[in-house]
């Protein structure tokens, strides 16, 4: 399964049922788990880990050392979960010691073409990244997010769960759970991702008590402590929406409005 123009290091872990293409470069320390499929001119460089049944197309780069001038040669590593595709050309860096030490990417998440995912980033299942979405170092996304093409995203920004992000964005505050964002050069906020959250199967009721919490925090010109007080009189306490209020609360570069 392994192209004879391939060149894998002895000390690479491959499981018998993964396939490498053409002229890919799989360096020590690298393991990679069963059904993978790595294409043609993929490099994965050391202290990488690949799930199973991953796609890794043509010309992508993975492992490579962080773009960031305190780097100072440490081992950190990247893994990325079962069943995730890397399209054409992705580039994702491996973490810092200051950052952790690790860049993780979550289990089914679609990177398409162009992305990067740069350094101590950290990313929840089924995230979709279109084309030429940029992370910068040290964030944090959550599950089922989508970013749309161009994207930028300041270091150090956190996206919450079910978050879309809409295309030419500029981010560089935490984008809050469930909503919509987009704007040039700044994200905005406008309203909850509607679509997103049925697609999911969130229920009318759910929807119901997100959209009530959203409208409390972004729309009645009140602090965000304002805000958290009332959703917690008049709003259901359910899961949905104490996550919302957490994310908020323990924001640190602050919330975009």
């Amino acid at each position: 399964m392994i192209h004879p123009t391939a060149i894998v290091d002895p000390g690479a872990e491959i499981d018998s049922n993964v396939e490498i293409g053409p002229y890919s470069v799989i360096a020590g320390d690298v393991k990679i788990h069963a059904g993978t499929i790595i294409g043609p001119h993929v490099t994965i460089d050391q202290y990488t880990t690949i799930g199973a049944d991953c796609k890794i197309f043509q010309h992508a780069a993975i492992g490579a050392v962080p773009q960031d001038l305190k780097f100072g040669g440490e081992k950190s590593v990247v893994k990325i979960g079962r069943g995730t595709t890397v399209r054409e050309f992705v580039t994702i860096h491996r973490g810092t010691e200051a950052g952790g030490g690790i860049t993780e990417i979550g289990e089914e998440n679609f990177l398409m073409a162009y992305t990067h995912i740069a350094h101590d980033c950290l990313t929840g299942q089924k995230v979709i990244f279109a084309n030429a979405a940029t992370l910068a170092g040290h964030i944090r996304v959550g599950d089922c997010a989508t970013l749309g093409a161009f994207v930028a995203v300041h270091q150090f920004v956190r996206i919450g769960d079910y978050a879309f992000i809409g295309g030419v964005t500029g981010v560089t505050k935490d984008i809050p759970p469930y909503v919509l964002a987009s704007g040039t050069p700044r994200a905005r906020l406008h309203g909850l991702n509607a679509v997103g959250l049925k697609r999911h199967g969130f229920s009318t009721e759910t929807m119901h008590a997100l959209k009530r919490t959203y409208r409390i925090l972004f729309r009645l010109e009140l602090t965000l402590n304002e805000g958290i007080e009332r959703v917690a009189a008049e709003v259901d306490q359910i899961p949905e929406v104490v996550n919302f209020i957490e994310f908020i609360k323990s924001s640190e570069r602050g919330i975009t409005r």
